[in-house]
């Protein structure tokens, strides 16, 4: 594949009450709403291709990708490739009422961007309602030919994707939650490439396995596409080499356990350097915050040496405890960028804005949630309490449309209190469609600062049309006088997706360099539904490239 070298995609979207083989060509996609038995229920899902999860996307760096959606399912469907720069071209991002009008049933719509200086393994899924927990997949994108990978180059490589299932529909979960105020049911177990391994009730499920010969080393392209639930992962016997987060490169890092959030990517070597068998392989959830529910089923599948009976015994391992702070915090705080000549780490030494937002909780007064004795749980940032629109935020920017957002988002919390102490007694937040504008090109210093407004969280938050460097964590509340002076400014590692901690703040910074209506959201499907957003607004350079680009013909219509 050469460098620009345009991939044509299909994606199309129909329903049917039962399996369909659908044809790939030219890397055709297909949805389609299938009966399944994977998980020892049957029920109707949307897939891709007839697949759970759905295909794996190959391209390049430097190449321009289309992908046709045609939607034929009663949902309206919008595709999210996150992590995806998508550099001018926020047409393409496919946040529903952020950056497009859904596709409706029976239209079509086709998302072209290029991969413009980007390399490594991201993901894309459905970006409304819950369509996510079904329409996800991984998206590979190679080195340009000849460039190695800066690591030893593998024998193999193995996309694994791990994600939650539901035995009930997803949507008809989160619209009882909806309406009774609460918290929606957790699912009930979690999944490797699409299979849970052992579960109850489930004995005849074998599981995914992953078949290695001896001596050699695998690339796992490990992605968390689960809806609400942070993930250990770890191999029984083998040591993972960390060499790549959310499609960035870093300094190899050997460890046991790893932990992945909703949304994030890593990248690790595997050696199969022990003795010829079957080894077990973990998926488990991480929630360090008492008195909140999580699905706790452990997902496994097997890493399987050549050679080896299929009835040989599993040598096991103990996945860490559902709170292991100490475990999570060992694999965040050992990431560095590579920060090499060809890779630098090009942190914003001056900054333009300095914002802090907080994220958590909230307590809101709600006449029909009878469940809740009149209240409902919300969520927001700086507590606004994000309220969707009827039309997309980018074609109101574009084309000056009144009346659809404002760009008054408060950059600092509008009411100081003991963020991470005892919670003020009014747990109230603001409603609103509410952006905070950027000039072109300036650097932003942006600290997510969790609550203990009903509980402190893990908060794993994703900021479309930029990646970003995570210059600093810290636990209780962010000292803008201290704090800084602790600060990794040379090597802190890049993501599109970073958590925060529960009762504690993360520090970022990027550079405003992408034009447009940019997304920032918590990667908990809950917790985005229950208002945990915001967007910025990047205003046109005054260079011939630093604009947006004009919307495609075949935009969808609200």
């Amino acid at each position: 594949m050469n460098s620009n070298w345009v991939r044509a995609l299909v994606l199309v979207m129909c329903i049917f009450p039962v399996l369909v083989e659908c044809r790939v060509r030219n890397y055709k996609f297909n949805v389609v709403l299938r009966n399944t038995t994977r998980l020892c229920s049957t029920k109707p899902i949307v897939t891709v291709n007839g697949k759970f999860p759905g295909p794996t996307l190959y391209a390049r760096e430097d190449d321009t990708v289309l992908v046709k959606v045609v939607n034929h399912v009663s949902y309206n469907v919008s595709i999210h490739w996150h992590g995806v720069r998508q550099l001018r071209t926020g047409w393409a991002d496919g946040p529903a009422y952020i950056t497009q009008c859904p596709i409706q049933t029976g239209q079509s719509y086709v998302y072209n961007f290029t991969l413009t200086g980007q390399r490594g393994t991201l993901l894309w899924h459905a970006h409304i309602l819950w369509l996510r927990s079904t329409i996800h997949g991984a998206l590979v994108i190679l080195p340009k030919r000849g460039v190695p990978y800066p690591f030893p180059k593998p024998d193999n490589e193995v996309v694994v994707i791990l994600a939650e299932w539901w035995k009930s529909d997803t949507e008809a979960v989160i619209n009882e939650a909806l309406q009774s105020g609460l918290a929606p049911n957790v699912s009930d177990a979690h999944t490797i490439n699409g299979h849970p391994g052992q579960v109850a009730n489930c004995s005849s499920e074998g599981g995914f396995t992953l078949p290695v010969q001896s001596g050699n080393t695998y690339l796992l392209r490990i992605i968390n596409a689960a809806l609400n639930e942070e993930l250990f992962f770890k191999i029984a016997g083998h040591k993972l080499t960390v060499v790549e987060v959310d499609a960035t490169y870093v300094k190899p890092v050997k460890l046991d356990t790893i932990l992945i959030a909703p949304g994030q990517t890593t990248n690790v070597l595997v050696t199969a350097n022990q003795n010829s068998g079957k080894y077990l392989v973990a998926a488990s959830p991480f929630l360090d915050t008492p008195n909140v529910s999580v699905d706790n089923a452990t997902a496994t599948a097997t890493l399987h040496y050549s050679g080896t009976l299929a009835n040989s015994p599993t040598t096991l391992t103990i996945p860490p405890p559902t709170n292991a702070t100490a475990v999570a915090n060992k694999f965040i705080t050992s990431l560095r960028s590579l920060n090499s000549n060809k890779y630098p780490a090009k942190v914003p030494l001056k900054v333009d804005h300095k914002l802090l937002f907080t994220v958590g909780l909230g307590i809101n007064p709600c006449a029909t949630c009878k469940a809740g004795n009149g209240s409902r749980a919300v969520a927001s940032v700086n507590n606004v309490t994000f309220v969707m629109p009827t039309t997309a935020l980018l074609q109101a920017h574009f084309f000056n449309i009144s009346g659809v957002f404002t760009t008054d988002f408060p950059g600092q919390p509008p009411h100081a209190f003991n963020y991470t102490g005892t919670p003020p007694s009014v747990l109230q937040t603001k409603n609103g469609t509410k952006a905070y504008k950027l000039s072109y090109n300036s650097s932003v210093e942006l600290v997510l600062q969790d609550t203990g407004i009903i509980a402190p969280e893990n908060h794993p938050v994703h900021l479309h049309g930029f990646n970003f460097f995570a210059v600093g964590r810290g636990l209780g509340n962010y000292n803008p006088k201290t704090d800084p002076k602790s600060f990794n400014l040379v090597d802190p590692v890049e993501r599109n997706t970073i958590g925060v901690p529960s009762g504690g703040w993360v520090a970022i910074r990027f550079l405003a360099d992408n034009p447009g209506v940019w997304f920032m959201h918590c990667h908990l499907e809950v917790h985005t539904t229950w208002g945990l957003k915001m967007a910025f607004v990047v205003d046109n350079g005054k260079g011939p490239n630093e604009s947006i680009l004009p919307p495609p013909s075949d935009l969808p219509k609200c």
